[in-house]
């Protein structure tokens, strides 16, 4: 089966930060871009960064400069350094490939 599961989520105060985590298995992983969504209560789903096959990486204006995603072929992970993290952060971050998504990982930011 093919599987997404995110970890690294939690509490922490604004300016600090976090490494979220997907693992995936299931699928051939090196062949396909992951990408990072966000959704917060009561509001859209937002697409934050995105990472393809060969490396190349994507960031929304709001977390580019604060954010990085990188993969590790080698364990079927890919990860989200977020940095300097703000209030406005706090939301389920899942991650996602074009076969599956996962289940998501809660991030909360206090100020």
């Amino acid at each position: 089966d093919v599987q997404l599961v995110e970890s690294g989520g939690g509490l922490v105060q604004a300016g600090g930060s976090l490494r979220l985590s997907c693992a995936a298995s299931g699928f051939n992983f090196d062949s396909y871009a992951i990408g990072w969504y966000r959704q917060a209560p009561g509001k859209q789903r937002e697409g934050i960064s995105c990472i393809s096959s060969d490396g190349h990486r994507y960031y929304s204006d709001s977390v580019k400069g604060r954010f990085t995603i990188s993969r590790d072929n080698a364990k079927n992970t890919v990860y989200l350094q977020m940095n300097s993290l703000k209030p406005e952060d706090t939301a389920v971050y899942y991650c996602y490939s074009s076969l599956s998504w996962g289940q998501g990982t809660q991030v909360t930011v206090s100020s």
